[in-house]
């Protein structure tokens, strides 16, 4: 390593930070981009489906490629290649253009993401070390969200939609550099060829999948489209999953995927999405379509849980080392239950910020880091130094494909409950609001009856100093 562990985590941290940020800044400025570039509703939904398509179906891929083919080049290309499709969708002179480049925008974020999560393993190895360096990820990932809101009003707002784009090539040049000077490099080869079948197999079905969830809410859950793409996605992972068994050196080894406890963290990961991503898009609805808060107001609505999210996750490393992972996991998902619960039952069509949202949102920000960590600290308790990027991939794999699964299921559920209300107009969106989150308390529910069964192996002797990024970094 060229630089302190602290300066790597920092790096690290701020590329977190950058791809949380991206989304919901473009969430913000949709509709400048839609009145500027002359496009409707649809071709709007994919500017930001056709990111989340493509990030979702490679972050598997991507995390595997980084063990074969190095971590800090893969970290790099995928910084470039983000910085170099923003570049083209900020110069982008039709929906069609920029819905490309944001495609490609969601290959480089999940390159990325890939490759900074497995260096954060090998920088880190499993102990108190790891578990504040998680606590400094979950941190950033709240503070992206509302970073991403304030900034995409300010900016759309001062210098017009296309600023957004440019932040990205700003910042992704700048980490990039930076990777240079604070990890090493070196190479490292891809033992025994590599598993293009399931690599295949994997992105198609992932991507598939993806692009069914995401498109479910405009073409309808039981329509050609929704159904053809889902039922392709599910047999090309069905293939994969029968490949994965019958070759020597296979993408996601079977063996892997029989760790009880890796299952099982990877599941409570992608239901913690399904219940706080879903609600930081609700939240920001209600605020402006049913309290009339302008968006840049609504966005800083959200502002006091991600001050939550910071103060918390550092402590969540403590709190692990004094009652115990499960204990803290169950902990985390009793409080997302109750805090999302206490939301939805809060809300109401005459409410004001600080009667309806401010109080459970600070329980959320509590929540928030504590089920974070501990589902990334038990998805990769057992990863093998060779399978830091393995583990990177399946863990953020899944909290994205929670996230657009939550997504896709809470906004049906409200869009069904609004239009099925006789009740005015701010009544029936306020009705729906509620019966999503009721949902996505259900979810937190079941993450926590789940989190009782977490049984991690006995933990293997620690080095007395954390591992050189530069001995497995490539």
């Amino acid at each position: 390593m060229k630089g302190s562990p602290k300066a790597a985590l920092a790096l690290l941290a701020s590329t977190q930070l950058l791809l949380i940020m991206d989304t919901a800044i473009i969430n913000v400025a949709l509709p400048s981009i839609g009145e500027d570039l002359g496009s409707g509703s649809a071709g709007l939904s994919w500017v930001a489906n056709a990111y989340l398509i493509t990030f979702g179906g490679l972050l598997l891929l991507g995390g595997r490629t980084a063990d074969l083919l190095g971590h800090r080049r893969l970290f790099t290309a995928g910084l470039g290649l983000l910085a170099a499709a923003s570049a083209v969708g900020g110069l982008a002179q039709s929906s069609g253009a920029l819905i490309a480049a944001r495609a490609v925008q969601g290959v480089g974020a999940a390159l990325a993401a890939a490759a900074a999560f497995a260096l954060l393993l090998i920088l880190f190895p499993d102990g108190p070390g790891r578990h504040k360096a998680l606590g400094a990820f979950a941190a950033m990932g709240g503070l992206g969200g509302v970073l991403g809101t304030v900034m995409g009003g300010v900016l759309t707002d001062l210098l017009g939609w296309r600023s957004t784009f440019w932040l990205n090539v700003l910042v992704g040049l700048l980490l990039g550099v930076l990777a240079l000077r604070l990890l090493d490099g070196g190479t490292r080869a891809a033992e025994g060829g590599f598993d293009l079948g399931g690599a295949l197999t994997a992105t198609g079905g992932l991507g598939l999948v993806a692009y069914a969830l995401v498109g479910a809410g405009e073409a309808g859950w039981t329509s050609a489209r929704t159904l053809a793409a889902g039922g392709a996605g599910l047999a090309l992972l069905v293939a994969f999953a029968v490949l994965e068994g019958k070759i020597a050196r296979p993408l996601v080894p079977p063996a892997v995927l029989r760790r009880p406890a890796l299952r099982l963290a990877n599941l409570l990961s992608a239901l913690a999405q399904m219940a706080l991503f879903p609600m930081f898009f609700l939240v920001s609805l209600y605020l402006q379509s049913v309290l009339g808060y302008s968006p840049l107001i609504g966005g800083l609505g959200l502002l006091p849980l991600s001050l939550v999210v910071v103060v918390t996750a550092p402590q969540s490393g403590r709190i692990i080392a004094r009652i115990g992972l499960r204990s803290t996991m169950t902990l985390g998902f009793g409080l997302l239950f109750a805090g999302t619960l206490w939301l939805a039952l809060a809300l109401a069509a005459e409410g004001t910020f600080f009667t309806t949202v401010l109080a459970p949102s600070l329980l959320l920000g509590v929540a928030l880091p504590l089920v974070m960590v501990t589902t990334n600290v038990a998805a990769t308790a057992e990863a093998a130094p060779e399978e830091t990027g393995l583990a990177s991939g399946l863990i953020n794999t899944s909290q994205q494909f929670g996230s657009v699964l939550g997504l896709a299921v809470l906004v049906a559920v409200a869009t069904a409950v609004t239009d099925a209300s006789g009740s005015a107009a701010v009544t029936a969106a306020t009705a729906g609001f509620r019966d999503a989150l009721l949902v996505g308390a259900a979810f937190a529910g079941a993450a926590a009856l789940l989190c009782v069964r977490l049984r991690l192996p006995a933990p293997a002797v620690l080095p007395a100093e954390p591992a050189r990024v530069g001995d497995a970094v490539k």
